[in-house]
């Protein structure tokens, strides 16, 4: 699953990474270090121009750019957007054949740069005791930016003014962890590497088959696993601290809260 991630770059460092144009038209959030559901992110997309009437120019070539995004799809029959809250994660093996995501996997994908994402390791603390929760850092080792594969969606408040802004939502697709990364948790974002993003954003592809294969397992055991503290526990901590290379905390037991999503 991914349920929380780290997001500090800028738009200028995400645009030479992805070699994309600047789209956040200024609503680029400050550096983050626990994005949870529900917060604005900035996303890579890459779709045709359109003309001053807002058709699709087909026949322009498409461009990649920079939007914000709130986390969380909201599909656009949705009647309340609140069903977001439900939807941060898309499963990779069943997302053709769900209807929330099935339109957006053939026609609205994106990445979602990040600088590493969280999980955390359940751990066995003996018989008659409450199982404990490990948080780890998944991060690259040269602080390149990890790109998620995700779907997006707009939605349009039907009791709204027709002429307010949509609300441009998504979600993170999901697949089986694999390797040293299925000792943490059973699931894990579906990761792509850079020479993989061109065929993702591509919108002439419609027909997915092939897109949500894994990532290699041997570039994926090149990430570091790193444990970190348990204050990422809390949406209310944020700082680079948590991040940070840290022995696993004793824990107590008998009053750990975890605030953490459910995993889909």
């Amino acid at each position: 699953m991914c349920g929380r991630y780290a997001a500090t770059k800028d738009p200028a460092t995400l645009m030479r990474e992805f070699d994309a144009l600047d789209g956040t038209e200024g609503k680029a959030t400050r550096a983050d270090y626990n994005v949870a559901p529900t917060k604005e992110v900035v996303t890579v997309v890459e779709r045709h121009p359109r003309d001053a009437d807002g058709a699709v120019l087909e026949d322009e070539p498409a461009v990649r750019s920079l939007r914000v995004m709130r986390w969380g799809l909201v599909p656009f029959w949705a009647k309340d957007p609140s069903v977001g809250n439900r939807m941060i994660n898309t499963r990779a093996e069943t997302a053709k054949e769900k209807p929330a995501f099935r339109k957006a996997l053939s026609r609205r994908r994106c990445l979602v740069p990040a600088d590493g994402w969280f999980e955390w390791k359940a751990t066995d603390p003996g018989e008659g005791r409450k199982a404990a929760k490990e948080p780890y850092y998944v991060t690259t080792r040269d602080s390149s930016s990890l790109a998620f594969a995700g779907l997006w969606e707009t939605w349009r408040d039907p009791n709204a003014d027709p002429e307010a802004r949509p609300l441009i939502t998504f979600s993170v697709l999901t697949t089986d962890a694999v390797g040293r990364l299925a000792d943490i948790h059973h699931r894990m974002p579906l990761v792509l590497p850079s020479q993989r993003w061109a065929d993702w954003l591509d919108p002439n592809r419609t027909d997915a088959t092939g897109l949500l294969t894994p990532a290699d397992r041997d570039w994926l055991d090149e990430l570091e696993l790193r444990p970190v503290s348990t204050k990422v526990n809390s949406v209310r901590n944020n700082g680079p601290e948590l991040v940070e290379r840290v022995e696993p905390e004793p824990v107590n037991l008998d009053t750990a809260l975890f605030d953490l999503p459910n995993p889909r």
